[in-house]
């Protein structure tokens, strides 16, 4: 019996309840004090799982992958610890194993599905030793913290390395995620979309234009978004690899829907980008030897939540919550908004807090122009930088209403709006705003 490390797990246990009856998070804070009271809890609690461990990375749709990809591992009867809140960086990682153990500071898990930080991977790779690894796309994100994506990318290629004998599941339709996973010598899978989907007229900042085995321009045959799609390098020969797992007969609108392994899997969710994301899951629990004959029972059940295409029903107004927090995924957010023809009010919540990237001249490279479209009756700009936000839009010919405060913003759209209301944040207004729509959505009387 180890004292230390069953103190760890019960002090992380009494933090964790104490911040969730304060209405905070508070999952970071159980880690960093149960690495305090025990360093080496993370490594430990790992050697434990009994099947596997995932760790998803990547730019966007992290957290709604890895937590898709646990509920299908439970849909096949298997004890799953999982860092659903994506809280992604060590502390976060180190909560999810010890707020998962028993009393008696022992873990009863067959795998782990842990959401990693791309620059974190270096701290949490060494010590949960990862069997399968999931990458879902890279693009720029956050230059202040992470610097031009080659940076990035050099993180993740030492890392993998370090796990010669890690599975990389990869999205070979980013020429970026492939060439990394290509030059690492681990075993990779691939999945991706061979076909094209829908017009892609954006002038959206595609990442990756070069080939990064000899640097000549990349050709493409059709994109999906941003630099996703089907490429060839003229002089090396270097292209997207054949989809181990390839979504065909793709459908967007209302409900998602494709095909893989002659399968038909369906969604009631919107956006694109939300194909790669379920594929991603599909490929990871194929990987580990399930035949993921309750995958589409999963996902008729499965909300993502955390803000990420969360569904609120407030008073009679229909709201749905949405991260976005750099150009690409900024972009596909407004893919997914104009799919809903209807009337709609739109408020967009910019932070520049140190998670969010104090840099926000990344809001230049979003095609805001798209909402002047009639179906957008109203854009509330709020947050910590409305200001800017304001301006972006004012440059596009776009009015919009300023509210700083959060609440209130969404508290005027119910009162007036047209009754459908999309709200999209980047990271640190996340929580904060999912909270405040939690509260609206039980408040009995209408303050």
């Amino acid at each position: 019996m180890n004292i230390r490390r069953i103190a760890a797990v019960w002090a992380a246990k009494a933090v964790g309840y104490a911040c969730k009856k304060m209405g905070r998070q508070g999952v970071t804070w159980a880690g960093k004090i149960a690495l305090k009271i025990y360093p080496p809890v993370l490594r430990e609690l790992a050697k434990e799982v009994r099947g596997g461990i995932f760790v998803v990375c990547g730019t966007n749709g992290k957290t709604t992958t890895n937590n898709m990809l646990c509920s299908a591992l439970e849909a096949e009867g298997q004890k799953v610890i999982c860092n659903h809140t994506g809280s992604n960086m060590l502390n976060g990682v180190v909560a999810a194993f010890v707020l998962g153990a028993g009393l008696n500071g022992h873990l009863d898990a067959d795998y782990a599905c842990i959401e990693a930080d791309e620059a974190s991977t270096k701290y949490i790779f060494p010590e949960i030793q990862p069997d399968y690894m999931v990458m879902t796309n890279l693009f720029r994100d956050q230059l202040d913290r992470y610097g031009e994506i080659d940076i990035t990318m050099n993180i993740l290629e030492t890392m993998i390395r370090t796990q010669p004998e890690m599975k990389v599941i990869v999205n070979g339709d980013d020429a970026l995620s492939a060439y990394l996973a290509m030059e690492s010598g681990n075993p990779c899978v691939y999945y991706g979309i061979s076909r094209p989907v829908m017009k892609n007229e954006t002038n959206e900042i595609r990442e990756g234009r070069f080939c990064k085995r000899c640097g000549a321009k990349l050709e493409y045959s059709f994109y999906h978004y941003s630099q996703l799609g089907d490429y060839l390098c003229p002089e090396c020969g270097f292209k997207r690899p054949e989809p181990d797992y390839d979504a065909s007969d793709v459908k967007v609108g209302d409900r998602l829907s494709f095909r893989v392994e002659d399968r038909l899997i369906s969604a009631n969710y919107k956006g694109f980008y939300n194909v790669y994301n379920i594929l991603a899951a599909y490929a990871g629990i194929r990987c580990a030897g399930f035949g993921a004959e309750h995958f589409q029972d999963m996902l008729n059940k499965f909300n993502p939540e955390n803000g990420r295409m969360e569904q609120f029903r407030i008073r009679g107004t229909g709201i749905v919550l949405n991260l976005a927090k750099n150009p690409a995924g900024f972009n596909q957010n407004i893919s997914a908004v104009m799919q809903d023809t209807a009337p709609k009010d739109v408020i967009i919540v910019i932070n520049d807090n140190a998670q969010d990237g104090i840099d926000i001249s990344w809001l230049w490279d979003v095609d805001f122009d798209r909402f002047r479209e009639e179906s957008i009756r109203s854009v509330t700009v709020s947050g910590i930088r409305c200001q800017d936000m304001r301006l972006r839009l004012k440059y596009v010919d776009i009015p919009s209403e300023l509210e700083e405060d959060v609440e209130t913003a969404i508290r005027k759209r119910i009162e007036d709006g047209v009754g459908n209301l999309y709200v999209l944040v980047n990271y640190t207004a996340l929580f904060s705003t999912r909270n405040i729509l939690k509260k609206l959505e039980g408040e009995k009387v209408w303050k």
